[in-house]
C-alpha cells in the first residue's frame, strides 16, 4: 500500500504523490507568538514531525516550513498589557515554543520565517492581486486593503461553503469595504500604535494581514505549487480558506494535499481561556516526563480530538514503561549494552526492520493507534520469547521494536533523550531501592531454603507487575511488557 493522506479540501484519503519526485515540501502554520505555548501548539507541531519522519522513511527529502507570527493585533496588545515592546514579547514567546518543542525532540523545521522578514513579498503579492481585480484600497481613502471575496468564484471551497451562507469577515470594521465579507490583506496604522509595528507603502502606513502572510511565505519559500500545507483544525476557517483564495486568485496552484490535526480537549471540554482550563507546556512538562509527554500527544489519530485528563500522562509513562522493561530484558540476554545504531541510522533504512503491520499502519494516514498496537505486539511476543531464552526471535524483535520507537520518535534508548524512559529519576530511584529490599529478603530467603517466602516474594513482585530474571551472580528487575 502506498501512502495515503486525507486531504481536508477533498475530503478524501488521497494517494500521495509528490509533485517533484523524491522531494516533498511541507508548509506548517506556525504560532502566533502573542504568549507561552499550550498543547495544542505542541500537538499540531508534533503531528507534523511524525509525517516528516515517516516521509524519510520512504526515501524522501523533506522541506519543511513553519512560519512565526511575529505582527498581530494580539502581539501589540498584549505587549501593552505586560508593559513590554511588542517585538520583545514576540521574541520571548518564540525562544518559549522552541524550547518546548526541543523539549519534546520534535525536529526544527527546514526553515522557520518570520513574518516580519517577508514584508516586501506581501505588499508584492497584494499588488497582483490589485492588478488581477481581486483587491481594493478601502473605499474611504485609509491604507486598508481588502479581497474582494465575492469576486473569486472558488471563495468557500476548502470548506464547502457558500459565500452567501458566510457571516462578515469579523477582521476589520465594515467601513471602506464593498462587501462585509471582504477580508484584510493591509492594515491601516492606529492611533496610539508604536511606529516599529509599521511599514511605508503606497497605500500608506500600516502592517500585513494575518492571512496574507502565510501565502506570501510559503510561496516564497517552496514556490508557486507545493505538496501540504498543514495546520490545527481552528485554522481551516478563516485562515486556510483565505489563504487559498488569495493565493489561487493571484495566480498560485498553492497546496496540493490541506491537511488538519485535531484539537485538544481537557476532561471532556473545549480548551479556552474562559473556562479557564488551558494547559501550557510548562504544565505538561511538570507533570510528566518529555517522553511521555510526547507518547500522549502522538498517541491518537492526528483528526481525532485528544482528550487530556489527569491520567493522561500516568498511562502514557507507564505505556513506556513497558516498552523499556522489554529492552532492558533483551539486551541483558543478548549481552549487548543500549545500542545506538538504530538512533544515528539515517530514517530510510529503518523501512527493512519494519514490520508489515506496522507500514501499512502508517501508510494507512499515519493511523498511530494501529502503529502503536503493532509496537505492543512485538513488545509481547519479545517478552515471550525472553522467557523461553530464544534469543533469535528476541534479537529480530527487538530490532523492530527499536525501528518503530525511532520512526515515531519515542525510543527510550535513543541518545536524543537524556534520561530513561522510566519516567522521573528521583521517583526510580526510590523504586528501585524498594524492589531491591525485597530481592535481599528473597536471596536469603532461597539461601536458607525457604522457597515459599521467595516464590512468595516474587508472586508480590509480580503482581505490581515487575517481572525477575535470575542470572548466575545477580537478579534483574523490569516493568512488565
Amino acid at each position: 500500500m502506498s501512502l495515503h493522506l486525507y486531504d481536508t479540501k477533498a475530503q478524501a484519503l488521497r494517494e500521495f504523490t509528490p509533485l517533484q519526485p523524491g522531494k516533498v515540501g511541507i508548509y506548517l502554520c506556525g504560532p502566533t507568538v502573542q504568549s507561552e505555548p499550550h498543547v495544542g501548539h505542541l500537538r499540531s507541531a508534533l503531528v507534523y514531525d511524525q509525517l516528516r519522519r515517516w516521509l524519510e522513511v520512504k526515501g524522501l527529502t523533506v522541506t519543511l516550513v513553519r512560519n512565526v507570527t511575529d505582527i498581530d493585533d494580539k502581539v501589540l496588545t498584549n505587549a501593552v498589557e505586560r508593559g513590554t515592546d511588542w517585538w520583545a514579547l514576540a521574541y520571548q514567546m518564540e525562544l518559549a515554543f522552541n524550547s518546548a518543542y526541543s523539549a519534546l525532540r520534535i525536529a526544527p523545521p527546514t526553515y522557520e520565517p518570520r513574518a516580519t522578514a517577508s514584508i516586501p513579498e506581501m505588499l508584492a503579492l497584494i499588488e497582483r492581486l490589485i492588478a488581477a481585480g481581486y483587491a481594493y484600497q478601502a473605499t474611504d481613502g485609509s491604507a486598508d486593503v481588502y479581497f474582494a471575496a465575492s469576486k473569486w468564484a472558488g471563495y468557500g471551497e476548502l470548506t464547502r461553503q457558500k459565500i452567501e451562507d458566510m457571516a462578515d469577515s469579523g477582521d476589520a470594521e465594515t467601513r471602506g469595504k464593498l462587501d462585509p465579507r471582504d477580508f484584510t490583506l493591509w492594515k491601516a496604522s492606529k492611533p496610539g500604535e508604536p511606529s516599529t509595528a509599521a511599514w511605508d507603502t503606497r497605500f500608506g502606513k500600516g502592517r500585513p494581514g494575518w492571512h496574507i502572510e502565510c501565502s506570501a511565505m510559503s510561496t516564497k519559500y517552496l514556490g508557486s505549487a507545493f505538496d501540504i500545507h498543514g495546520g490545527g483544525l481552528d485554522l481551516r476557517f478563516p485562515h486556510h480558506e483565505n489563504e487559498l483564495a488569495q493565493s489561487r486568485a493571484a495566480g498560485d496552484e498553492f497546496a496540493n494535499f490541506w491537511l488538519h490535526n485535531g484539537l485538544v480537549n481537557v476532561g471532556g471540554q473545549k480548551m479556552s481561556k474562559s473556562l479557564g482550563n488551558s494547559i501550557y507546556a510548562t504544565d505538561l512538562l511538570t507533570a510528566g516526563s518529555p517522553l511521555a509527554v510526547r507518547f500522549w500527544l502522538g498517541s491518537a489519530n492526528y483528526r481525532s480530538v485528544l482528550d487530556y485528563s489527569e491520567t493522561s500522562l500516568v498511562e502514557a509513562q507507564a505505556n513506556v514503561d513497558r516498552i523499556s522493561g522489554f529492552l532492558d530484558r533483551a539486551y541483558r540476554l543478548l549481552l549487548q549494552e543500549d545500542a545506538n545504531s538504530f538512533a544515528e541510522a539515517p530514517m530510510h533504512a529503518l523501512a527493512q526492520y519494519l514490520p508489515a503491520e506496522f507500514v501499512a499502519a502508517m501508510d494507512d494516514d499515519l493511523n498511530l493507534p494501529v502503529a502503536l498496537a503493532a509496537i505492543f505486539d512485538a513488545v509481547r511476543a519479545g517478552n515471550s520469547a525472553i522467557d523461553a531464552a530464544d534469543k533469535a526471535s528476541v534479537e529480530k524483535l527487538t530490532q523492530q521494536v527499536r525501528a518503530m520507537l525511532t520512526v515515531l520518535g519515542i525510543d527510550p534508548m535513543s541518545p536524543e533523550w537524556a534520561t530513561k524512559a522510566s519516567g522521573n529519576a528521583a521517583e526510580h530511584r526510590a523504586l528501585d531501592s524498594l524492589i531491591q529490599s525485597l530481592l535481599t529478603q528473597r536471596a536469603q530467603a532461597r539461601a536458607n531454603k525457604d522457597f515459599a517466602r521467595a516464590d512468595e516474594i516474587r508472586d508480590q513482585l509480580s503482581a505490581a507487575g515487575i517481572v525477575l530474571s535470575d542470572s548466575a551472580d545477580a537478579t534483574h528487575w523490569s516493568v512488565n511488557g
